[in-house]
């Protein structure tokens, strides 16, 4: 049997750009993206803690070391410049597989640069 887990989260990153005539995806910094296990086109989910607002997109790489975190397409009006957001990827988990799973959290500061990362398990 598969469960289902956290796998990545991007705690409080600030939304630093909304492009509305965008394709549509959610552009990060490939650094936060590293950090968190993100790969490009992975699905994630977004959730604005600054007005409620919770969606799924995926994931593009921006620009190295600029810190940026773009909402694209329809994201666009999901959110504004200095939003607080947090972002997070799951993956289905075989349960013979749950004591080596790890996800990996990541905590940043107002310029979305890396403060922190932890790893968390399911126990």
């Amino acid at each position: 049997m598969y469960r289902k887990f956290l796998k990545s989260k991007l705690h409080r990153i600030r939304v630093t750009g909304c492009e509305l005539y965008y394709e549509g995806s959610l552009t990060l910094d490939p650094a936060l993206m590293e950090a968190a296990g993100l790969a490009p086109l992975e699905a994630v989910w977004v959730y604005n803690l600054t007005n409620g607002a919770r969606f799924e997109t995926y994931v593009i790489r921006g620009e190295p070391g600029s810190g940026e975190v773009i909402l694209n397409g329809a994201a666009a009006r999901l959110g504004q410049v200095g939003d607080e957001i947090i972002v997070v990827a799951y993956a289905w988990v075989p349960e013979e597989a749950l004591a080596d799973f790890r996800a990996r959290l990541v905590y940043v500061d107002e310029n979305n640069r890396i403060r922190e990362v932890k790893e968390a398990r399911p126990s």
